[in-house]
């Protein structure tokens, strides 16, 4: 079932892109960047409310809710600079530059997570940096 969200995150991420380059023509890129993340959070905590998941918040442990609140914030950096990048930048050369995000994830999951890096995570790292040369060059 993973596999099936997983490739539905990417289908909804390809329609964000599209989307937000069609709809922050002549926007303020901040301000386009805060109307989605308001978007975001009612359709999160509506599906919250919908599966009657908050009734979990005061489970949370505090390193959980560290980790959560750091993530956020890197999300909310990666939204601004995605959306300012959208905004200046062709999609088709933004979007493959974005999602070296791969990569770098990789390393980060094998130095901070000690998460295996094998001769395929190479190879795949590899080819998805070359690919992304190949479409922006």
């Amino acid at each position: 079932m993973w596999f099936v969200f997983a490739l539905l995150s990417a289908v909804f991420a390809a329609l964000t892109s599209i989307l937000a380059k069609v709809g922050i023509e002549g926007v303020n890129s901040n301000l386009a960047t805060a109307i989605r993340t308001v978007v975001v959070v009612i359709m999160a905590w509506g599906m919250v409310f919908l599966t009657h998941g908050q009734s979990g918040i005061s489970e949370i442990s505090r390193k959980s809710w560290v980790f959560l609140i750091l993530s956020g914030l890197a999300t909310g950096g990666s939204w601004l600079c995605y959306y300012k990048a959208l905004q200046i930048g062709e999609a088709s050369k933004v979007v493959p530059i974005d999602k070296l995000s791969v990569v770098i994830t990789l390393v980060l999951a094998f130095v901070f997570l000690h998460e295996d890096f094998t001769v395929k995570s190479l190879l795949g790292c590899v080819l998805i940096g070359t690919g992304t040369l190949v479409m922006v060059v």
